[in-house]
């Protein structure tokens, strides 16, 4: 289980599947992905895995970038990706069922990112290039479903980005027929998502006059902001 912002629909699933939860991941403390945890592991007994550089309820296992350990005979790597908070990991493993998965929290949305609460411009583009550099068949786990909100502002800034509304299309698609957006695909983020493609001239030119568009970190500072006032 990742980011168990509630602990009630996931005894629902373990019960109704009969299945016993070994490991809970957690990528950052806020509370609508931490609620959860403590109902979880007193009911289970299931360790927690949890950033070492944030606080959340004990007892869990800390870990930072780096670090390594088997989940359901999977090897994982935990990724430092701060800028949404101080201390944000994300899990990656190379190969689950053939394809790479990555859950990321509120790093990465399709077509977007989060809001930069605790950390800064500069972390978090650092932590999305980190992300942006896994492979294109990575399956991107986001922690919400903001896809098609994310895709009208991406719209906005890159209006002639082909690719883009196609995928917006597709999506739009999925959602009238109750079907989730996720999990995306790295590969068509790095073509449709501006936060990972902020360095790119037509994204630049939709900057001009809000920042400096020759200095990465001021223009990826202000597309964020830009973002956080889009309506």
């Amino acid at each position: 289980m990742v980011d168990p912002g509630d602990a009630e629909p996931v005894l629902q699933a373990l019960h109704r599947w009969q299945l016993q939860l070994e490991q809970i991941l957690v990528t950052h403390h806020h509370p609508d992905h931490t609620g959860g945890i403590d109902r979880l592991r007193h009911e289970t007994g299931a360790l927690v895995r949890a950033p070492a550089r944030e606080s959340v309820s004990p007892p869990v296992t800390g870990q930072i970038g780096g670090d390594r350990f088997d989940a359901l005979g999977l090897r994982w790597d935990v990724l430092d990706v701060p800028g949404h908070t101080a201390g944000h990991v994300a899990y990656f493993c190379a190969d689950v069922d053939g394809a790479p998965v990555l859950f990321c929290g509120d790093t990465l949305f399709s077509g977007g990112c989060g809001r930069l609460f605790e950390g800064t411009a500069a972390q978090m583009l650092s932590s999305l290039d980190r992300l942006a550099a896994l492979p294109d068949a990575t399956q991107v786990c986001c922690a919400h479903e903001y896809t098609l909100s994310n895709l009208r502002f991406a719209r906005v800034v890159e209006p002639h980005n082909a690719d883009l509304e196609a995928y917006q299309k597709r999506c739009e698609a999925l959602r009238a027929t109750g079907q989730p957006t996720l999990p995306a695909r790295l590969s068509v983020e790095r073509a449709i998502n501006p936060f990972l493609r902020s360095r790119e001239p037509s994204v630049r030119h939709a900057l001009a006059g809000q920042c400096d568009t020759g200095d990465d970190i001021a223009a990826f500072a202000a597309l964020r902001e830009w973002k956080n006032r889009f309506q």
